[in-house]
């Protein structure tokens, strides 16, 4: 697993959630020494978010003085929170005792997935369905991306909307696609360029529309207007468990853990 692959993925996945930060206009991004605080504004755990900065983590009690200050944060304003980590970053012993180490700071694991990077798409290996898609730059757009990703991920809509309904929240770096199958927004996806990657999130379909090549029809052709933008085809996420064998098949291969921990 060449470190400069989970390093670029942990990079761009930092430079990622800022946009939640910056979303409702009430949060905020607050740097501190060895770790982000990513505060949206809202009372939703995984949208208020602390990250690891370099140098990487060396010790325990190094841990502990770093997730003192998103613990000070969001105690303060009485709110739930998240830790996204990536674990092969942590030293051997800390990665060893993962849970135990996060659960002493009120935080379980919600979630672990793979970090995957593509240096090239291998081609379909089936027949896609055509797609329209629109970036996110209008009302529409935003209430199409709240609404599939509501549906989606299993989050309160209104929180979705206040999350991705303000037209500030698409400011910065943070590019979000909707497909569309005729008429209809049924997928989204959301690309972020850094650390030498371009990196994937917020990939959803409605349930009605899955299993049909919707998403890797939007990324598919999102990912070539990008890459010639930014001059990077090199692609950096980290995988669901329902998208795992798309990306698979994209030609995506693991390359380290991320896991989401959460009070």
């Amino acid at each position: 697993m060449p470190e400069s692959d989970v390093a670029a993925i942990d990079a761009n996945l930092r430079e990622a959630m800022r946009f939640f930060g910056q979303a409702t206009g009430f949060g905020g991004v607050h740097n501190h020494a060895g770790i982000t605080v990513v505060d949206s504004g809202t009372d939703y755990a995984v949208f208020n978010i602390s990250l690891f900065t370099a140098p990487q983590v060396a010790s325990r009690l190094e841990f502990d003085e770093r997730l003192a200050k998103p613990e000070a944060h969001f105690e303060k304003r009485r709110v739930r929170w998240s830790h996204w980590v990536c674990l092969d970053l942590l030293p051997l012993p800390l990665r060893m005792r993962a849970d135990e180490v996060f659960r002493a700071h009120g935080l379980r694991r919600l979630t672990e997935a793979p970090g995957m990077i593509a240096r090239r798409l291998l081609p379909p290996m089936r027949a896609l369905p055509p797609i329209h898609w629109r970036a996110v730059a209008d009302m529409e757009t935003r209430i199409a991306f709240a609404h599939i990703t509501s549906m989606s991920f299993e989050i309160p809509f209104n929180t979705c909307r206040a999350v991705y309904g303000s037209e500030s929240a698409w400011a910065g770096s943070y590019r979000g696609y909707v497909g569309f199958h005729r008429s209809t927004p049924v997928c989204t996806a959301a690309l972020v360029a850094g650390a030498g990657v371009v990196g994937i999130y917020s990939v959803g379909t409605l349930p009605g529309y899955r299993r049909r090549g919707f998403a890797e029809a939007l990324l598919r052709a999102v990912l070539a207007e990008q890459s010639a933008q930014a001059g990077v085809e090199r692609y950096a996420l980290q995988s669901t468990r329902a998208g795992y064998d798309m990306y698979r098949r994209m030609g995506f291969e693991d390359v380290g853990r991320f896991a989401v921990y959460l009070t």
